[in-house]
């Protein structure tokens, strides 16, 4: 069961950057990679490029050898990251570097598992310590939150937890009620890839995501063009790119995700 007295701050970093851009009347760009790739000195310049090229907020994703949400080009950077040695807590080492070299607000993206496997408040007490705003957490749900709950709390970070269409009614109350900076609503039933077109369903999934309480909805899986970013940002709050990032990385390194974030953020 989810805590009657979660906090819900409305002052946190992530918070506050996607109320700016409400006010400015646009959708905030959330832009994801994988920390790690292709080495970590490469992640981080992208990360920081990412920032300084228009991403309101940047998923920093831990590489895992089970990565169940994953699309093809997710899943072979992540492997090719771990298999180039990387460690949890190079991640670390990403999320500072997006703090303090741009001011985009920096949050990870994890299978569980990686944070169990490093203790859930010593993981939370690092991310806080290097800038971290939050956790997004594709695989945990609130039942079975309670550390991670109590981590948050004592250290002051998000909990972004995932609703889909297939969501009852129930389960979105109840992962509305727990999550905090935003609500992220995955668009398609199926893993992470860049689409030609963005589903259907998204608007649905936002519009109940609202409808349980949610202040702050973000939509991600399938989005690759600014005519999406566009278009998602006629309902939701944010609009979350992943894989065209990464083939960008993979292809024409740190610039090329500059380029295509300045693209994505309408200042090219």
């Amino acid at each position: 069961m989810v805590p009657r007295d979660l906090s819900r701050s409305e002052d946190s970093a992530l918070s506050r950057r996607i109320e700016q851009c409400r006010a400015e009347g646009r959708p905030a760009l959330v832009g994801y990679l994988p920390a790690g790739y292709p080495t970590v000195e490469d992640s981080v310049a992208a990360a920081v490029a990412l920032g300084r090229n228009g991403a309101d907020v940047i998923e920093i994703g831990i590489p895992y050898s089970d990565p169940v949400m994953d699309g093809p080009v997710i899943q072979a950077a992540t492997a090719e990251a771990l298999a180039r040695g990387f460690r949890v807590a190079d991640v670390f080492t990403v999320v500072r570097a997006v703090a303090e070299q741009t001011d985009a607000v920096p949050v990870v993206m994890t299978y569980w598992n990686p944070v169990l496997q490093a203790g859930v408040d010593e993981f939370a007490r690092s991310l806080a310590e290097a800038g971290g705003a939050g956790i997004i957490t594709p695989d945990l749900i609130p039942d079975e939150a309670g550390e991670w709950f109590a981590a948050s709390e004592r250290h002051g970070l998000d909990r972004i937890f995932l609703v889909a269409p297939s969501s009852t009614r129930e389960r979105m109350d109840m992962t509305v009620n727990a999550s905090s900076g935003f609500v992220y609503a995955v668009s398609v039933m199926g893993v992470t890839g860049a689409r030609d077109r963005v589903s259907s369903l998204a608007e649905d999934v936002v519009a109940r995501a609202r409808a349980a309480g949610a202040p702050r909805v973000c939509v991600g899986l399938g989005v690759s063009t600014r005519e999406h970013v566009l278009e998602i940002g006629e309902y939701a709050d944010g609009v979350i790119v992943g894989t065209a990032l990464v083939c960008a990385l993979g292809e024409g390194g740190p610039e090329a995700v500059g380029r295509l974030a300045a693209q994505l953020a309408g200042r090219a």
